[in-house]
C-alpha cells in the first residue's frame, strides 16, 4: 500500500495531508504557520537601507536591498516546508508527494526540495487552496492519486 502526502501551501500556511488509499479521502496531519509572511514590508525591516557614495563625484544614494523582505520571508518558509517534507521522507512516512501551492510559492518550494524528495513528487498543482477543507481540496485532485497500491 502506498502512502501519499499532499502538501497544500502558500507563503504563510502549509497544511500536510495523508491519503492511505488511491481514491480515498485526505486526513490532515499538521499545519505549519508562518506569521511573518503576513507582515507588511515596513514591519519586516527595522531601518532604512544604508547610504553610499558614488565612485566618482559627490553623489550619494540609498543602497538597494538584494531581496525584498517579504520575498525573503517566503523563501524562509519554503525552506521550512521543504525541511519538514525531507524529514517525512527520511522517516519513511510517505511514498509519494503531491504539492498544491500558490504559483509563486510552488516555484520557491520546488527549488528547495532535495533531489530524493523531488523524485517522490507525483503531481503539482499551481493553485492556492489553503483556505479549503480536506474534502474540497480532494475534489481538486485526480480521482486516483496513483495507479497501483
Amino acid at each position: 500500500m502506498k502512502r501519499v502526502w499532499v502538501v497544500v501551501a502558500s507563503s504563510t500556511v502549509a497544511r500536510l495531508f495523508a491519503a492511505e488509499e488511491a481514491a480515498g479521502p485526505l486526513e490532515e496531519l499538521e499545519e505549519l504557520v508562518h506569521p511573518e509572511g503576513r507582515l507588511h514590508e515596513q514591519q519586516l525591516v527595522s531601518d532604512l537601507p544604508g547610504r553610499t557614495f558614488d565612485s566618482t563625484g559627490a553623489g550619494r544614494h540609498a543602497k538597494a536591498a538584494g531581496v525584498a523582505p517579504k520575498e525573503q520571508e517566503a523563501v524562509n518558509f519554503a525552506i521550512q516546508v521543504a525541511e519538514r517534507l525531507e524529514g517525512g521522507r527520511t522517516e519513511g512516512r510517505f511514498d509519494a508527494l503531491v504539492i498544491v501551492a500558490a504559483p509563486h510559492f510552488l516555484g520557491l518550494l520546488r527549488g528547495r526540495l532535495s533531489p530524493p524528495t523531488r523524485d517522490r513528487v507525483i503531481l503539482e498543482l499551481d493553485q492556492n487552496l489553503v483556505h479549503l477543507g480536506a474534502r474540497e481540496i480532494r475534489e481538486h485532485l485526480p480521482e486516483r492519486l496513483y495507479s497501483t497500491l
